[in-house]
């Protein structure tokens, strides 16, 4: 399942891309900026603003799960299956109500993929799989990068790495750079703020690495998580030491997501304001440099 497929992206690797975000994902990031991708299946989005005063429709369509209250709607979303999530798809005329992820087959993908191979091969673009965290559809994935690399396409891969090896070992030979996160090195860290294991996303990024892969690690700064000069050296002197990289990204952290979880119901855990520290983000890139690496402050 897919929930968007942006074009014409100069952020998500080398070139004009195509990005095909894949829902689902293995980690729960407090931080997380598409809480819509977290799920493997359909999302139910409501945005109150734009919900028309005395329209019913959603109300008519599934009774069972969407009730009128004085200040707006009500939804039970623990009622939500997939016949609700059908007849809700189409029926708010403003869009106040929308229904994210479809299901979509790789011809239909690579469709629209291939309608700007003109504009990969002047600026040294291609596809990039993104998420979510691509793997946790790894037949999807296999099949779009193997398609991709068929027609002569540049393949990037945005993850997390937080799958089982038998998801990404198959990919390997079709995957260009991998665009790949490095949270923290530190395991209870990582579980506290992730939900996840550490180890397995550092066990994975040395088997890329070791398969001899073009990789660009990534590092998310959140204040309280890792944003602090000994996580970031640690997690630098892992990349440098351990995985041998030659590029860095630091990506400061921002609350432009926070209003995603009001669309789904959720509350946001992460820190309210983005981080504001301009002499770690210059410690953090002059440290990656004294290791020999390219480091690059992304917005």
């Amino acid at each position: 399942m897919i929930f968007n497929i942006q074009r014409y992206s100069t952020h998500d690797g080398p070139g004009i891309r195509t990005v095909v975000f894949l829902k689902g994902c293995s980690l729960g990031c407090r931080w997380c900026q598409n809480p819509e991708s977290r799920s493997r299946e359909q999302d139910l989005l409501f945005d109150p603003r734009l919900c028309l005063e005395g329209c019913d429709l959603c109300h008519q369509a599934a009774p069972e799960v969407i009730e009128r209250a004085l200040n707006g709607l009500l939804i039970h979303r623990e009622k939500l299956n997939q016949t609700h999530l059908a007849v809700l798809s189409d029926c708010c005329p403003t869009l106040a109500l929308t229904v994210c992820g479809e299901e979509k087959n790789v011809d239909e993908i690579m469709a629209t993929v291939l309608r700007d191979k003109p504009f990969y091969d002047r600026s040294g673009g291609g596809l990039t799989l993104s998420g979510g965290e691509p793997f946790m559809n790894p037949e999807l994935a296999l099949a779009l990068l193997k398609n991709a690399h068929e027609q002569g396409i540049h393949t990037a891969v945005e993850t997390c790495l937080h799958v089982p090896w038998r998801y990404l070992e198959p990919a390997l030979p079709y995957i260009d750079l991998f665009l790949a996160d490095l949270k923290h090195v530190d395991d209870a860290r990582f579980k506290t703020w992730t939900d996840g294991s550490a180890k397995r996303v550092l066990d994975n990024l040395q088997r890329i690495a070791a398969a001899g892969k073009k990789m660009t690690i990534r590092v998310p700064l959140i204040q309280g998580f890792n944003a602090d000069v000994d996580s970031i050296k640690a997690i630098t002197e892992f990349a440098a030491d351990k995985l041998g990289a030659q590029e860095i990204h630091f990506l400061p952290y921002h609350t432009l997501g926070i209003n995603k979880y009001s669309l789904l119901g959720q509350p946001y855990n992460a820190p309210d304001k983005p981080l504001d520290n301009p002499e770690l983000l210059d410690f953090a890139q002059q440290y990656a440099r004294e290791k020999g690496l390219t480091a690059t402050l992304r917005g």
